[in-house]
């Protein structure tokens, strides 16, 4: 008898230094992100109906604490917060964990259609590089910073809500833990599934950097619906930055980070000095939004870069 056999090599890109082409394995086959794009694509639309469960609860628990809109049957109440016919804690619960499910799915095509281990997804580390991302968050608070004092300098105020402090009700304040405890889960859902699968997936598909940035920026700017020319290039600015740093660190901590405090600002001030369910039902922007844009993700971008250069991110691990 031979010896015993030793402990089977975990499967690891060809490349591990460059994160658009992490796909590609010894055993990469170009059906593989195929089926993985078709399946993100499935899922993106089925998602929604595997969180109705939750949704339902959350508006039973609502009409017991009398946050619910007054009159219509249950079945209306449910088609209306499905919709977001008007934001509330349940409606709020239920499109966050619909885009939160896409960390699971993205991971999950990692691993069964490629065979790698999820961590892929994070950096080439693999893995989260976690004090990377604490000093992301801390960039991301500069950079957004930066841009509200930019768009308060212009003759058109992008951001001017166009009111004062709401009056605390108990509404308001449920909506507002749900946005502070799942917001963040659905930007990083966003950034699992754009930034990190379906750019990976062109990128293993055409060997090109550029493209996968691209194509994965139109498709985010083109997954939030029916938007104007400003708001299409506003979201298609942020999706060509995001990748581009991804690309450039090699993870996606730099786009989660400022997704995620994006987003918890502009529902905050919304909940708070504006409307919430205007904001998340937006579909015109003015050309006075590209400033604010330009100065939010450009600045952003570079420190990014200059944290990553003088902390040698990037430098090959012992």
């Amino acid at each position: 008898m031979g010896p015993p056999p030793g402990p089977v090599e975990p499967l690891r890109p060809l490349d591990p230094s460059s994160y658009p082409l992490v796909l590609r394995t010894p055993t990469y086959a170009w059906w593989r992100p195929v089926v993985g794009v078709l399946s993100m694509g499935v899922g993106f639309f089925l998602l929604p109906y595997l969180v109705l469960p939750v949704l339902a609860a959350s508006v039973a628990l609502e009409d017991l604490a009398g946050m619910g809109e007054k009159g219509g049957s249950f079945g209306k109440r449910l088609i209306d917060a499905a919709t977001v016919h008007t934001v509330t804690p349940a409606s709020m619960l239920y499109l966050n964990l619909s885009l939160a499910g896409l960390t699971l799915l993205a991971m999950l095509l990692v691993r069964l259609v490629h065979g790698l281990s999820p961590r892929w997804l994070a950096s080439i580390l693999p893995g989260i590089r976690w004090r990377f991302l604490g000093v992301c968050f801390g960039l991301s608070v500069v950079a957004i910073l930066a841009a509200l004092l930019v768009g308060s300098l212009l003759p058109q105020d992008p951001n001017d809500l166009g009111g004062g402090p709401k009056h605390a009700t108990a509404t308001l304040v449920a909506i507002g833990v749900v946005v502070l405890l799942t917001t963040p889960f659905q930007a990083l859902g966003e950034e699992y599934a754009f930034r990190g699968y379906l750019l990976q997936a062109a990128g293993a598909l055409t060997r090109s950097r550029v493209l996968a940035v691209v194509v994965t920026a139109l498709l985010f700017a083109l997954a939030h619906g029916v938007q104007n020319a400003p708001l299409f290039v506003d979201r298609l600015a942020f999706g060509l930055m995001a990748g581009l740093v991804v690309v450039l660190v090699g993870g996606l901590e730099a786009g989660i980070a400022l997704h995620v405090v994006n987003n918890l600002v502009a529902f905050g001030l919304a909940l708070f000095f504006g409307d919430i369910t205007a904001v998340l039902k937006v579909t015109e922007a003015s050309w006075w939004q590209l400033p604010v844009t330009l100065t939010q993700n450009g600045l952003y971008l570079v420190m990014v870069l200059l944290v990553a250069r003088r902390t040698r991110l990037l430098e090959p691990r012992a």
